[in-house]
């Protein structure tokens, strides 16, 4: 899950981190919204280890394809009231019929596609528990360094292991996978850092440091 970086707008922000009313630097999608900056402070870049909360974030990176991401945040209380707390083994068991009554659902993102492909995720997570499990299998795209940028400008959309992870997944039966959308993954599990240096959450996953050489 990453912020909507097209929507910020250029300027000074760009240069670094903002210093909200509180002392602490954000980056400039994080220093308004309340709910994002909640999100970026207390989620966002925080290492998910578990089969269930990496299965929802593979879902909700597909399903925020061409919207915002603060449109998915917020309506992540209805998605996961629809698509069963995302626990894989209820969805794969989700029939055609369940996602005709998905489509009349006010509170989720109404795309077929995409909720087709939440279905099938969850059937390709099971089938990869004979493989040691969605966990292992995406955190060994983990990269040997981490970006350490200085300016918003600076923070890349996707990378060679992105790039892998797409093509390992599409493989496994995963879609809605693209190399962005894995790249946003990474961001948001804490594969990678791409926190601004001088934000207060630099190196706050515990994996990176907060200065690398």
């Amino acid at each position: 899950m990453v912020p909507d970086r097209g929507a910020v707008e250029p300027g000074p922000a760009e240069r670094g981190a903002v210093v909200g009313e509180d002392g602490l630097a954000r980056p400039a999608w994080a220093s308004v919204d309340p709910l994002l900056r909640d999100y970026y402070d207390n989620e966002w870049g925080l290492p998910v280890t578990d089969e269930q909360g990496l299965y929802e974030r593979i879902c909700l990176e597909g399903f925020q394809a061409g919207l915002s991401w603060a449109t998915i945040l917020r309506k992540r209380p209805a998605f996961r009231a629809a698509f069963a707390g995302f626990n894989p083994d209820a969805v794969a068991l989700f029939s055609e019929a369940d996602v005709e009554r998905l489509l009349q659902d006010p509170g989720i993102v109404r795309n077929r596609l995409k909720i087709r492909s939440a279905v099938t995720n969850a059937r390709a997570t099971l089938a990869l528990r004979g493989e040691g499990g969605l966990v292992d299998f995406v955190w060994q795209f983990k990269p040997a360094d981490t970006p350490r940028p200085a300016a918003h400008s600076e923070i890349p959309t996707q990378s060679a292991e992105s790039i892998a992870l797409s093509k390992a997944l599409r493989k496994k039966g995963f879609s809605f996978v693209g190399p962005t959308t894995m790249f946003a993954l990474m961001e948001a599990v804490g594969m990678v850092d791409t926190h601004l240096l001088d934000s207060h959450r630099r190196g706050s996953s515990g994996i990176w440091p907060a200065h690398r050489t």
